[in-house]
């Protein structure tokens, strides 16, 4: 089968490899839609130390969407569409095989392209079950990259009193204004602490979610955070994993820290599935996130569209 591999910082390199051998409780996927997400740019974008090049094939992505060519699992049927979670990120391959407790099954009809997006806003589903009621609650969101917007969405929706949202490029603030954001702040010209005392009337937020993994936003949640709110860390660091934070600003807001990550719980498909079922139901749309297609021939200019942000791209589905 056909695979990608990054072989250098930022260079891909196309491999011939054998198919997965399916064992007993996995099913075999010939993949059809893969998207590309910002974690994935860890290691496309960073100079990693020259022993670790080339990286295991197939890595990295893990929003993956197709069709079951192989089931040995009483769960799952020849043909049936489902999004999988390659172990290891590495679904830049043709067929993956995977055990059955990490599909996530998807219904017959539907654009995959557009399904596949219920990988990330699964993610974000389950952060907000930590989270908890946002009723009647400030809520700002640092970042509005893809998985920023889908807060944006679903804080709108869970009945936050103000969505308040920051981010440096134009075009994804005027996509949180349509997803339901209250407010937008764009950080490359405005003080973000200022502007948000300005809109908050000095009462700050309630609940600060951070999505960006920088560390200028890790440091800003704690500059616009009221005493005792809730601090959310989702983003992962982007460029390097260690960095300092302002300790004492921290510790001055008293906040409540949580740190939500869903892959890494024991049941990463739980808000996934429960995503699907939402959109198989029409009562959530996520197509509007992808805006790019292209093909899997196109992977790095696909890799490095995204880590650019050109074109006003928010999500860009590579098809196989």
């Amino acid at each position: 089968m056909r695979a990608a591999q990054i072989v250098g910082p930022g260079r891909f390199e196309f491999v011939d490899v054998e198919p997965p051998q399916v064992q007993e409780g996995e099913v075999l996927v010939k993949l059809h839609s893969l998207s590309v997400c910002g974690s994935d740019l860890r290691v496309f974008d960073r100079v990693l130390p020259e022993e670790q090049y080339p990286l295991e094939i197939g890595r990295s992505c893990h929003e993956c969407a197709g069709v079951i060519e192989e089931s040995r699992s009483d769960e799952y049927r020849v043909g049936q569409r489902a999004i999988v979670l390659p172990i290891g990120s590495t679904g830049l391959v043709e067929y993956v095989a995977v055990p059955a407790s990490r599909v996530i099954p998807l219904p017959d009809q539907g654009d995959l392209s557009h399904l596949v997006m219920c990988q990330h806003m699964g993610t974000v589903m389950y952060s907000c079950d930590r989270i908890g009621s946002v009723i009647g609650k400030r809520v700002i969101i640092l970042g509005q990259g893809p998985i920023g917007l889908n807060f944006t969405y679903w804080m709108a929706k869970l009945g936050a009193r103000q969505v308040i949202v920051t981010d440096l490029y134009d075009y994804r603030l005027d996509a949180a204004k349509q997803l339901g954001a209250t407010h937008t702040v764009n950080a490359s010209r405005e003080d973000v602490p200022t502007a948000v005392e300005e809109i908050t009337q000095g009462e700050m937020a309630d609940v600060v979610i951070e999505v960006a993994g920088r560390p200028e936003t890790i440091n800003q949640m704690f500059q616009v955070l009221r005493l005792q709110g809730l601090a959310v860390l989702f983003g992962q660091p982007h460029m390097e994993d260690t960095f300092p934070i302002n300790y004492d600003q921290m510790q001055s807001r008293l906040p409540t820290i949580i740190a939500t990550i869903s892959s890494r719980t024991n049941e990463p498909t739980r808000h996934i599935k429960e995503c699907v079922e939402l959109v198989a139901q029409g009562r959530l749309d996520l197509s509007h996130l992808a805006t790019h297609r292209m093909s899997f021939d196109d992977v790095h200019r696909a890799y490095e569209m995204y880590s650019a942000k050109e074109d006003n791209v928010l999500k860009v589905v590579l098809e196989l």
